[in-house]
């Protein structure tokens, strides 16, 4: 992709940074909007102020919005909250661009965006998650991406606007925010067995977005699930639901061996498959952080993150006593937003 003056909002989270930082190396010139202070942000505000997104859209041809409420904020901000920095901000950032002349605009959503629909009845197989599946709210956080995803499309539709949502799994580095699962499972133990589902390095989640940015105009309107790609297959879901590692045995011989060395386990069953066929085949992406991977890495000896996703860290969420979200990890965050806010983040 030619030079190009690209907004990024959310600048400050662990998308938004990365992103800044490999569009700026790519000779792009990247304006960071965000509500916290950071080396990565250039303007400070909200997504959901008319006035500061029309200044950060002066000369904007491209904009990659990642700015969001998250999931760990359902627990501390209110309903009202979320409605105005994911649908009003989305909204806000959208008419904006369509004033503005914005010739691409990526939407980053979640696949939190599934809701229940995401986890089956007790003895019902394994759900294969594609675009296809009707989401099913479990709380404010999907239901206001859903939203916001739905604006998109309107905006797309009333305006021409191309718009390409890309609903990415989990790529954050802090634990998980089940007690239960960490107290059962070394972290990147879990981290890894998730890259068989529901996990994406945060390099391919940028080659995503990059990817998305270029084929937009083709594109109109599309949307998409980011995530790593799966050995498995919808023939596989039943025993994967009651029996994964005898699964993960068949497709990975060598992956016991590591783990018992490492003294990792395989989770007992799945609840869900995130297919991302679609996103490669039309988007032309080639995610390369897969188990596989991961497995070749640890049998070296080697981190199996990428060198992207290490140098950007775990950015925490917010100030809770327990779980991953930690005190420590806020205090400085709000020590270098200096009274700012907090920012939003995303999964």
């Amino acid at each position: 992709m030619s030079a190009r003056r690209v907004l990024v909002t959310g600048s400050s989270g662990h998308l938004g940074e990365a992103l800044v930082r490999v569009l700026r190396v790519e000779g792009h010139d990247v304006v960071g909007l965000d509500v916290l202070a950071s080396p990565f942000t250039d303007v400070v505000g909200s997504v959901a102020d008319p006035g500061v997104v029309r200044e950060c859209l002066a000369g904007v041809s491209d904009v990659l919005h990642a700015a969001t409420l998250h999931k760990p904020h359902v627990g501390t901000h209110g309903r009202r909250a979320f409605v105005e920095t994911n649908v009003t901000g989305t909204l806000t950032l959208l008419e904006a661009s369509v004033a503005a002349g914005v010739g691409r605009f990526v939407f980053t959503s979640t696949t939190s965006a599934f809701g229940r629909a995401l986890t089956p009845p007790p003895g019902a197989p394994a759900a294969w998650i594609t675009e296809d599946v009707v989401p099913v709210p479990r709380n404010v956080y999907g239901a206001t991406k859903t939203a916001a995803e739905d604006l998109c499309e309107l905006v797309h539709r009333d305006h021409g606007l191309p718009v390409v949502v890309l609903r990415t799994s989990r790529f954050f580095p802090e634990g998980d925010d089940r007690d239960e699962v960490r107290a059962a499972f070394d972290d990147a133990n879990v981290k890894v067995n998730e890259l068989l589902y529901r996990r994406v390095d945060l390099q391919d989640v940028v080659d995503a977005h990059r990817r998305a940015l270029e084929r937009a105009p083709a594109l109109g309107f599309a949307k998409y699930l980011v995530s790593a790609t799966t050995p498995f297959s919808p023939g596989e879901l039943g025993e994967l639901r009651e029996d994964a590692p005898a699964v993960v045995r068949r497709h990975f011989p060598d992956y016991e061996a590591e783990y018992a060395r490492r003294g990792w386990r395989m989770f007992a069953g799945l609840e869900r498959v995130y297919a991302n066929g679609r996103a490669r085949a039309e988007l032309g992406w080639t995610p390369a952080y897969d188990f596989r991977h991961a497995l070749d890495r640890l049998k070296a000896g080697e981190d199996p993150r990428s060198p992207l996703a290490r140098a950007v860290g775990a950015k925490g969420y917010h100030a809770v006593a327990t779980g991953p979200y930690t005190e420590e990890v806020q205090a400085a965050r709000a020590q270098a937003a200096a009274g700012s806010r907090a920012r939003p983040t995303f999964p």
